[in-house]
């Protein structure tokens, strides 16, 4: 493994509070190995990847030497549908793969179209098949749009066991903005500080990154924001933070 030296302040630990995401519809085990490279120059708290890609991708990361990153995969992705059998299933399978996490969006149009329940039994179902595994759920913020609707399926999601909320799937127009953000984070504040927050899609930058750990620290405090309750959900990021450049595009 290669290790990146003299990583700039600030760097090191937003890069151990990021899952790396590869969810393209060209992924492949090559592209995957790839990115398993790209995490040993400076490991970041997970991998998010399609769920045919876990077993190939857990091989790859122990011959590597990083056992401590965890699989992140994605079920009901990424239309958030209203099918609770189905996304169940989804969920049990990725465990079965050997996933330690399940990124799963939430039936947000279910909530805007005045039905909350549905949302609620799918998150239920979903964190019984995880067992003991990270269950996040995607109530994506940008498509939901109203504050009460984003605080609304937050609510939900963290009454029915969610591990983590996160803001986005990365596929819609709008993705985690610091609006969004600061509302999920009161509500983790108010309903329960166990549960974490991850920020997904757009966030490209050490500048745009640090907004949400200020807004994290600021509303929870510093020493929540660790791992196991904060993360950002990315593809470009480590890159930009290595080269120390910004660069537009998701």
């Amino acid at each position: 493994m290669t290790a990146t030296p003299m990583l700039a302040p600030g760097v090191a630990r937003i890069i151990s509070l990021m899952d790396l995401t590869s969810l393209q519809d060209n992924d492949s085990h090559a592209s995957i190995a790839a990115l398993c490279e790209q995490a040993s120059l400076s490991p970041p708290a997970a991998l998010c990847i399609y769920p045919q890609f876990i077993e190939s991708a857990r091989a790859r990361l122990l011959n590597l030497n990083l056992p401590q990153v965890k699989i992140a995969t994605v079920t009901n992705f990424p239309l958030g549908e209203a099918d609770i059998a189905q996304a169940q299933a989804q969920t049990a399978s990725a465990i079965a793969l050997g996933a330690d996490e399940v990124d799963v969006v939430f039936p947000w149009r279910a909530l805007q179209a005045g039905d909350p329940l549905v949302g609620a039994q799918l998150v239920a179902a979903c964190k019984q098949a995880c067992g003991n595994k990270v269950l996040k759920v995607i109530i994506e913020s940008g498509e939901l749009h109203s504050a009460a609707l984003i605080r609304h399926a937050s609510e939900i999601a963290i009454d029915a066991g969610a591990d983590f909320i996160k803001t986005s799937t990365g596929k819609v127009p709008v993705n985690a903005t610091p609006e969004a953000a600061a509302i999920m984070l009161q509500v983790i504040a108010e309903r329960n500080r166990d549960c974490g927050f991850k920020a997904a899609g757009g966030v490209r930058n050490q500048a745009e990154a640090e907004i949400y750990l200020a807004l994290a620290e600021d509303i929870l405090g510093a020493d929540w924001v660790t791992p196991a309750h904060f993360r950002f959900g990315t593809s470009s990021l480590l890159n930009n933070l290595l080269a120390g450049a910004p660069v537009t595009g998701y």
